[in-house]
């Protein structure tokens, strides 16, 4: 991440596949991450990360949202193990529904 101070624009939003992870990215650079892996029918949450500088201006609340919407909509599941999305789904509860059924 960056150490540097740009832009207070809204980030764009992306799903980088290749690089298996969500970014938010402000005047091209990539300010905020979540990283995943994907299974059959289920996405895993791994890691979220905001660039210091750019802490507590909610946006990895917005790339969390966006990530989640975006495996809404491509009908997965969601296995969350990162403590950062965990905490999310606990004030989120519109996106219980995602949560994949545990194994046994």
């Amino acid at each position: 991440m960056s150490d540097q101070i740009i832009g207070d624009g809204e980030p764009a939003l992306a799903r980088d596949t290749a690089g298996r992870r969500y970014t938010a990215t402000l005047d091209g650079v990539v300010v905020g991450l979540i990283d995943y892996d994907e299974r059959p029918g289920t996405v895993v949450f791994l890691h979220t990360e905001t660039d210091p500088a750019y802490q507590g201006r909610g946006l990895a609340g917005k790339l969390t949202t966006y990530a989640l919407d975006d495996v809404r909509a491509r009908s997965l599941s969601l296995v969350p193990v990162c403590s950062y999305t965990q905490h999310f789904l606990v004030e989120h509860s519109q996106y219980a529904d995602l949560l994949a059924e545990p194994s046994s």
